[in-house]
């Protein structure tokens, strides 16, 4: 199954700004979610797996959708699942290939802390952290992308606020 992500308005079936409910029926394939939450500092998350892949829904106060976080299947693990940004796999494709590609789209791309890579404007964060054996870069970081959140379009503008 390849799982389309469409920053900063959807992430595979789950659209930014949708209902709690509209996003428990389009997760009903993946099987039952947990729920987390709310409590008094955070609003309610949905947490689960899919075919191996983990994934994490955000809803504002409101109940609506803000953003999607998805993570890689871990060390060992093999997932037929594909978590595709313009035809690449996020967890396969070496991750200097796909900044390349959004710099050239001409993204913003703030990789100031390489771990935790940000591109504002799509509302994309990437992560590159892990403990696991996975093939690194010379810099000592994983080859490819652990993690994938997409957001709507001004999630990450506070962190640019002048």
């Amino acid at each position: 199954m390849d799982l389309l992500l469409a920053p900063p308005t959807a992430a595979g079936p789950v659209h930014m700004g949708s209902s709690y409910a509209e996003v428990l029926t389009a997760l009903r394939p993946w099987g039952e979610p947990r729920v987390i939450g709310p409590t008094s500092r955070r609003a309610r998350r949905l947490m689960g797996d899919f075919d191996g892949v983990g994934y994490t829904v955000f809803f504002d106060a409101e109940d609506r959708t803000t953003a999607v976080e998805l993570w890689w299947p871990g060390e060992g693990r093999q997932s037929t699942t594909r978590v595709l940004l313009d035809e690449h796999d996020v967890f396969t494709a070496p991750a200097d290939t796909l900044l390349a590609e959004l710099r050239e789209r001409g993204c913003t791309v703030d990789a100031e802390n390489p771990e935790n890579v940000l591109v504002p404007g799509v509302s994309l964060g990437f992560t590159r952290q892990t403990s696991q054996e996975v093939p690194r870069d010379g810099q000592g970081l994983p080859v490819s992308f652990t993690s994938v959140l997409v957001a709507g379009k001004s999630y990450y503008d506070f962190l640019y606020a002048q």
